[in-house]
């Protein structure tokens, strides 16, 4: 994938959602990166997470790769906690459009986002990763739903490879030989993303691709 850069997200007929001081404070993910999960500024061409997940035979292959836009830094932190935690709708279109470059070059049929647990979602009064779908002018395919709703953000690495599957799927038949594309706003552990990429795969998925907005 070619490295982003802001004057490409932001060009003239582009709406212009950050100024200046706020487009400095982004630290664009660039150089050289795990090409499976995009963590930055690694030694070998896959990082020491993703060789444990892959070789573990449970969870081998089941996500082709994902691709992050930005380091999780503080000021990351910040503006996705006022999206997710604080109900800030409206920056689902600024962070829609920083997503825009890299899905328009990748081949897909679908966007699948991240489910909430009711209670989340309640709690939030929408899902975020809906929420980028529909302000990139696309349609969610929502097939996706959690099966718990414990909080994997607490959880240790280790307890979150041994968790269960977390989710369960609900229309097979729209997948079937087909890439797809799960949306989210960030990539951690791997484990969330894994987890949906798994089912998904064995649920006759062709391929499945991640991709978020930033990577922790």
């Amino acid at each position: 994938m070619p490295v982003l850069g802001w004057a490409a997200l932001f060009q003239q007929e582009k709406p212009q959602y950050f100024c200046g001081s706020c487009l400095s404070k982004w630290e664009c993910i660039s150089g050289r990166t795990c090409k499976l999960c995009d963590r930055p500024e690694v030694e070998e061409e896959v990082c020491f997470d993703c060789v444990r997940w892959e070789q573990d035979e449970k969870w081998f292959g089941s996500l082709k790769q994902n691709l992050s836009l930005v380091v999780y830094n503080q000021f990351c932190k910040e503006v996705i906690a006022r999206f997710k935690y604080r109900g800030d709708y409206q920056l689902s279109y600024p962070l829609a459009e920083m997503l825009r470059e890299k899905l328009d070059r990748l081949n897909y049929d679908f966007l699948v986002p991240i489910p909430l647990s009711p209670e989340r979602k309640y709690e939030r009064g929408f899902n975020q990763s809906e929420a980028l779908i529909n302000a990139l002018g696309r349609q969610p395919l929502s097939i996706l739903t959690r099966i718990h709703s414990e909080k994997q953000s607490k959880k240790s690495r280790n307890e979150r490879i041994s968790l269960p599957q977390v989710f369960q799927l609900t229309d097979s038949a729209a997948i079937q030989d087909k890439c797809l594309v799960i949306i989210d706003d960030i990539y951690t552990t791997g484990s969330t993303l894994r987890h949906a990429a798994k089912l998904l795969k064995e649920s006759g998925a062709k391929e499945v691709t991640s991709l978020t907005i930033a990577r922790g």
